[in-house]
């Protein structure tokens, strides 16, 4: 593994996950609670953060103690050839969400400004940001410190001057008289959709958290940097949407800010919460294709990465959205659960830098964990039954919990790896 240079702090945490969290695609989910109501909606977003940001800072703990990304940290669980398979899924899901974030930037920065740039349109915006935020991932953690304290700083002014033109326009005395439609959506349902947001990056945590100086400021930052200001997207989401029944109440909150003459501030938000999220899913996607090609580069990747994501935000239809979250909830919150329970509770966090490549402890069957692999699928299969039959405690944490209990009695079972020849 190659050295690193660590030198991010907590506050540089709080800053990186707080602008992850700046996003209109958070506001827009914010929207997909509306039917608990407010009181109920408030709840889900709390819990449903407080809940998946534990074990996403979690996650990131791996990364800050043994120096190693995500993908190459499921290699001691799944077994150094058994992690391409999620890391492929991973480079899947991340071109994915780099195409929905350019298209939204590009939808949304054009409705703003259609009727004074003659020039403007979707398409345009999407690649001129698909640019900018594949030099944002290629600047690396030297200029990321600099860049996010300047760009975060100033959105989270811009957030506050959003959340004061939504309230001024929709007082909290209406939007509480607004009844729930608990026939709908159960309060689960609502946690599943929340959890799933800081479960989604989950396996990309440690690509950051491995440039960490200290693991307990870097567990604390990841922790608050996205549980404020996600939950503070999604609240704002819910706020729009009770108010006006939108399906995309982002787009509401950006009406809302130009009609009362802040079209600049409301442009800024949109491009620059596309750079300070974006970039994450680049960078990420290029670090996780060096789990299963090497040679790729990592400067290479990204580049890819960011040219496939531009290219898919061209024509990718963002219809099914609750679907696409839940998608990733149940792919990877049994991943994560085997990964946690291995290194937290079989493995006591401690892992062997030396077994990490070739044909070492973590080799098991041809590469293969055969006990991770059957633990993954029994949590996925938990996961979609009990989304299917709407299970009171919802298909996440049942996911995640099955396959990480799974794993932890089938390693119980006799030793976690077979004799494998010497490379």
């Amino acid at each position: 593994m190659q050295s690193l240079e660590r030198k991010m702090g907590g506050l540089d945490y709080f800053l990186l996950w707080a602008g992850a969290g700046v996003s209109l695609a958070e506001i827009w989910a914010g929207g997909l609670v509306v039917p608990l109501g407010l009181a109920a909606g408030l709840l889900a977003v709390l819990v449903g953060h407080a809940v998946g940001n534990t074990f996403l800072a979690l996650g990131g703990v791996i990364g800050s103690r043994e120096g190693i990304p995500t993908m190459v940290g499921l290699r001691p669980s799944f077994g150094v050839r058994g992690s391409y398979l999620p890391s492929l899924l991973n480079i899947v899901q991340l071109v994915g969400w780099t195409a929905v974030m350019l298209l939204i930037c590009g939808e949304a920065a054009h409705n703003l400004v259609r009727e004074t740039l003659a020039f403007s349109s979707p398409g345009l915006w999407i690649v001129v940001s698909g640019i900018v935020t594949t030099l944002w991932a290629l600047g690396g953690q030297r200029h990321w410190k600099w860049l996010h304290s300047v760009s975060v700083t100033g959105l989270l002014v811009l957030c506050g001057i959003m959340t004061w033109v939504v309230l001024a326009k929709y007082p909290m005395k209406d939007l509480l008289a607004i009844p729930a439609r608990p026939s709908e959506m159960a309060l689960m349902v609502g946690l599943d959709l929340v959890i799933a947001m800081p479960i989604s990056w989950l396996p990309l945590v440690s690509d950051y958290s491995r440039f960490s100086t200290r693991t307990g400021p870097c567990f604390w930052g990841t922790w608050w940097g996205y549980f404020v200001v996600s939950s503070w997207m999604y609240v704002l989401g819910l706020l729009a949407a009770l108010a006006t029944g939108a399906q995309d109440p982002s787009g509401i909150v950006l009406e809302l800010m130009a009609q009362m003459g802040w079209v600049v501030p409301a442009l800024m938000v949109v491009v620059f919460s596309t750079f300070t999220t974006t970039f994450l899913d680049i960078y990420s996607t290029a670090v996780s294709a060096l789990n299963v090609a090497p040679r790729l580069g990592e400067k290479r990747g990204i580049v890819l990465g960011g040219l496939f994501g531009t290219l898919l935000a061209l024509v990718f239809p963002v219809t099914q959205y609750e679907y696409f979250l839940l998608f990733i909830g149940s792919l990877f919150c049994p991943i994560f659960g085997v990964v946690l329970t291995d290194y937290f509770v079989v493995r006591r966090m401690r892992y062997q830098a030396s077994e990490l490549e070739g044909r070492g402890d973590y080799w098991y069957v041809g590469g293969v964990n055969p006990r991770a692999v059957a633990a993954w699928a029994v949590g996925f299969s938990i996961y979609q039954w009990a989304l299917r039959a709407a299970w009171p405690v919802g298909s996440s944490l049942p996911g995640l919990l099955g396959a990480g209990i799974v794993y932890w009695f089938l390693s119980r079972l006799g030793p976690r790896s077979v004799p494998h020849p010497q490379a």
